[in-house]
């Protein structure tokens, strides 16, 4: 399965990173691990999730927790915390135990430069190790903070700052980073088991930041953002790792007065990128709510969030079911099944040649799309059933686009398609 938490801040800097508001779930969506609050303490709450139904253990210690402390699942149900004490990043393994709540200590991380901060990277895809990013002036370092042998390790040194963090493959080697330099943001590749090498992944337009948001590691499907096709305006684009074929950065994701932020990719779509389907969080003045889109089709399907829903947490089946964890009153450890509408057939041209040229003129908005379906989100437990949102505002015309190079591991013709 394909499944992360996704969270923008105003920044680029610290840009479409895994952030610990929501709920972090395992590669394999079996655990997930969040920060919980109860009488106004904080404390790390485990979820179970490849039962017959979810349930939630809290883990908590001696004392609350600081609000903004990370936590992680392990793929042995054990939860990696990450606290900082005095300006020592110090990490453990908590467990449940009995009654209780047991913790391994595993050594700590100081940086050398005060103005650094550290975070935890997105879950390793093997679920048996952990890294955090350690984001320096110039300097951004990658650690290895759980499944080693001697406590924290430092794996890698790249010059520039970096934001970010996908992994490429499911041993948990290449890891995919978005870095500054020059003024510009282009995402490399880190080669953990060789030293940290870098290569260059991602690289639009000479003047343009490019970020590398979602890789699915079945279908080789890509999710970038950059501001190439429209200077100073992010957009969402996809690619496949590997092709020779360009980035395309679909209208369809352009929502007027909101910001969509893709979150999960459905996972065993073998050789069929075009089929997968994307899970975005879209978040509008009214609220936030669900979309799934295709690279084969050119719309979104706007659905409506489970109430209590931890925004950008969600993970897909093999057969296109999505499933977002919820906590309510009434039912503090769900999740919700989301059926989005099936793939339809695709135009002719929409696979994976590439599209024709078009004029320079912009086209007209497309209508607003259509309210969720009623039946789309299946709460666990029907007195849970979510509210329906507000329909999304209709898409903003698009602008004349520039042509961007394509998505590549290696230089290739300048390909362009919007």
């Amino acid at each position: 399965m394909t499944a992360c938490v996704i969270e923008a801040t105003a920044g680029h800097e610290d840009e479409d990173v895994i952030a610990s508001s929501g709920c972090t779930l395992t590669a394999d969506g079996a655990y997930g691990a969040r920060l919980a609050s109860a009488g106004g303490s904080w404390f790390p709450e485990r979820w179970t999730l490849d039962g017959p139904e979810p349930y939630a253990v809290p883990l908590p210690r001696n004392q609350p927790e600081e609000p903004g402390t990370e936590v992680q699942p392990m793929a042995d149900g054990r939860v990696l915390i990450h606290r900082v004490v005095a300006g020592r990043h110090t990490f453990s393994l908590l467990y449940p135990t009995g009654p209780g709540t047991g913790e391994l200590p595993l050594g700590a991380v100081e940086c050398p430069d005060r103005t650094a901060r550290l975070r935890l990277l997105p879950p390793a895809p093997c679920g048996e190790r952990a890294y955090a990013l350690a984001v320096g002036p110039r300097v951004t370092s990658v650690w290895l903070v759980a499944g080693g042998a001697f406590g924290p390790e430092r794996l890698a040194e790249l010059p520039g700052r970096c934001s970010g963090g996908v992994w490429l493959d499911r041993s948990g080697r290449l890891l995919a980073l978005d870095r500054e330099t020059g003024g510009h943001t282009k995402s490399v590749v880190v080669d953990l088991e060789a030293g940290g090498e870098v290569s260059p992944l991602l690289q639009i337009a000479a003047e343009s930041d490019d970020r590398l948001l979602l890789a699915d590691h079945d279908s080789g499907l890509l999710i970038v953002r950059s501001d190439a096709p429209s200077p100073g305006q992010d957009r969402l684009g996809w690619g496949v790792l590997g092709s020779s074929l360009p980035v395309r950065f679909p209208e369809c994701l352009r929502v007027r007065d909101c910001s969509v932020t893709p979150f999960a990719i459905q996972p065993g779509q073998v050789l069929t990128p075009e089929s997968c389907a994307v899970a975005l969080r879209v978040d509008g003045p009214t609220g936030s709510w669900v979309g799934v889109w295709r690279p084969a089709e050119r719309r979104v399907h706007h659905l409506r969030a489970p109430e209590g829903w931890l925004a950008g947490s969600g993970l897909w089946t093999p057969e296109g079911v999505l499933r977002l964890p919820y906590a309510t009153e009434a039912v503090p450890c769900g999740v919700a099944r989301v059926s989005p509408p099936p793939v339809a057939v695709p135009d002719p041209g929409a696979g994976t040649a590439p599209l024709p040229e078009r004029e320079p003129a912009a086209p007209a908005a497309p209508a607003a799309p259509a309210a969720p379906a009623a039946h789309s989100v299946q709460p666990a437990d029907p007195s849970a059933r979510p509210a329906e949102p507000p329909a999304p505002p209709a898409e903003s015309p698009a602008p004349s686009a520039a042509r961007p190079v394509p998505l590549r591991e290696a230089p290739l013709g300048r390909l362009v398609t919007n």
